[in-house]
């Protein structure tokens, strides 16, 4: 495909590749950290093209530099990470010292860029369509109609139902997954030649990811682009990948074919990776809640709604839970799956009593906490405890580890000697130094934090234990050494688990029991060998069949 179209800047439009020449060429890219820093370059002597018409998947941990190199070649770089050396090439062009207007005129129309948080990168006071028409009136000279005529279609062309209402809407008013699309369509309007993804589907669940994966390889298949792709999600580049690059800490240390990359890694560090990946079949795992166990929780008929008033009388009934009955014995770990809206989060903050309930029983040792007045809920708060997904925003940036973690117990009225003796023995518990008490979340990594998080929740020596996402934001390898833990925890201690996921890699490997849960309802629940290995409901089935890479083998001759 050649770039043609007649409304973009001339000088891009007269460029003419053969079909199988790199769009972009990156050679010996070198690019600094600020002096102080864990090593001298953020990237160092990086190397690799991206074809038209294939995908290149960027792989590796947090602090690998992959960010680094997608907002190198878009000139989006913050002053202290300069380009010290080599050279990236648009189209034989090169972009190392061009100017911010020439880097502007390029953007969208040679290049264009999804960003990993659609809610963030989109103006929350701008409806959408006039959002994509931004880019339009910035490299065109379409009139106003048939800017518009365009901006519906491309909205139609990512698959978004109602392309006029989605024009009008805003970003709040849209699913995460929706969101997404307007990216896409915003990135493609222009059709550009090379586009990057950076981490696109992270905080989607499983069947939109499957939908904006599809989404993505379609469109660049029918326009010939080039993607570079950049995720940490094997299972992600298993489905989209047609050659992957490894990276680890700023050096590329492999790159190849998918197939041979991920079936045959041949550098120690891919395949450390990639025997991180959780399978999807969940392992023998010895039983530490019997039968005769002691019901920690149980939930029966348990309900959430919420009313919302129109402006004209009316309203709207939204039933974010209802019916919902399970149970958790000492020492198991139950799973809630599904996806976004599914009702998952709701069910948790409802037993947490986060929110309250509209209908139904919450049974925690015996005794109904459900409608449990305020002033009684000090107790409760003791004995149920949560791990939120994201490790950043749940410590005080301000207090050291040790203040956080000694803050609940003496709260309860356990001695600050006592509650610095327990954070210490917490601190070997989860693999941190006990020694590291006085120091402050920034100096430790996303991995380091989240085991901070659980240190500080097992702190008040709680009866159940809420895991919300609690991993889905961290890099296979270090997920992997945080799931070990919560298993060795479990082991340890016998707590009772609820866990909260939409990857079902993750829910295979710790959970004993899985309830599915669709539009508020649980619609499948048993064993999680039984509902991996033979799922009966035709929405669970639906949710299996979308996992990314789940026929894929890793590493099955590494």
């Amino acid at each position: 495909m050649t770039d043609s179209n007649p409304s973009a800047p001339q000088d891009d439009a007269a460029v003419e590749e053969p079909a199988q020449a790199p769009v972009l060429e990156v050679t010996d890219l070198t690019i600094g950290l600020p002096k102080g820093g864990d090593r001298a370059h953020a990237v160092e002597a990086v190397s690799f093209e991206v074809r038209r018409g294939e995908i290149l998947c960027l792989v590796g941990e947090s602090g690998s530099g992959k960010s680094v190199i997608a907002f190198s070649v878009m000139g989006l770089l913050a002053k202290a990470l300069p380009v010290v050396g080599g050279s990236v090439r648009l189209s034989s062009e090169e972009l190392v010292g061009a100017t911010e207007a020439r880097l502007r005129q390029l953007r969208c129309t040679r290049m264009g860029m999804i960003f990993q948080e659609p809610m963030t990168a989109l103006n929350p006071v701008m409806r959408c369509g006039d959002q994509i028409d931004e880019v339009l009136r910035e490299h065109t000279d379409l009139g106003a109609a048939e800017r518009r005529s365009r901006i519906l279609e491309m909205i139609e062309q990512v698959h978004l139902p109602d392309p006029p209402r989605m024009y009008a809407s805003f970003p709040h008013q849209l699913s995460g997954g929706q969101r997404q699309r307007i990216m896409i369509a915003m990135a493609l309007i222009l059709e550009p030649a090379l586009l990057i993804a950076d981490e696109p589907t992270t905080a989607l669940d499983v069947t939109t990811q499957a939908q904006t994966l599809k989404l993505i390889k379609e469109l660049q298949r029918d326009r010939g682009t080039g993607v570079l792709f950049i995720t940490h999600d094997f299972g992600v580049v298993a489905e989209i990948a047609d050659r992957v690059a490894v990276l680890k800490q700023g050096e590329l240390v492999e790159m190849g074919p998918t197939e041979t990359v991920l079936q045959r890694p041949s550098h120690p560090y891919t395949q450390m990776l990639i025997a991180a990946v959780p399978s999807h079949e969940p392992p023998q795992r010895a039983s530490v809640a019997g039968a005769d166990a002691p019901i920690v929780l149980k939930t029966e008929g348990l309900a959430k709604r919420y009313v919302t008033e129109g402006f004209f009388g009316g309203g709207r009934v939204v039933d974010a839970a209802r019916d919902v009955s399970i149970e958790i014995r000492k020492g198991e770990t139950l799973g809630i799956v599904g996806e976004s809206g599914s009702g998952k989060s709701t069910v948790a903050r409802c037993i947490a009593r986060l929110i309250e309930t509209s209908d139904g029983r919450i049974l925690l040792s015996g005794t109904d906490i459900a409608k449990m007045p305020a002033r009684r809920l000090r107790e409760l708060r003791r004995k149920v405890q949560i791990i939120f997904q994201d490790p950043y925003r749940s410590l005080n940036p301000r207090r050291t580890i040790g203040d956080s973690i000694i803050e609940g117990p003496m709260n309860y009225g356990t001695s600050h000697d006592d509650a610095i003796a327990r954070a210490r023995r917490l601190m070997k518990l989860v693999r941190l130094d006990p020694d590291s008490l006085d120091r402050f979340p920034h100096q430790f990594s996303g991995g380091q934090r989240q085991r901070i998080c659980i240190a500080r929740a097992l702190a008040m020596d709680p009866e159940l234990l809420i895991a919300d996402e609690a991993v889905s934001a961290l890099d296979v390898s270090v997920q992997a050494q945080v799931l070990e833990l919560l298993e060795e925890i479990r082991n340890t201690l016998h707590l009772a688990m609820l866990f909260i996921t939409h990857d079902l890699r993750v829910a295979a490997q710790v959970c004993d029991q899985v309830a599915v849960m669709s539009k508020g309802e649980v619609v499948e629940y048993g064993p999680a060998a039984k509902i991996f290995g033979d799922p009966q409901h035709e929405y669970t089935r639906a949710l299996f069949e979308a996992a990314p890479g789940r026929h894929f083998a890793f590493g099955q001759h590494a």
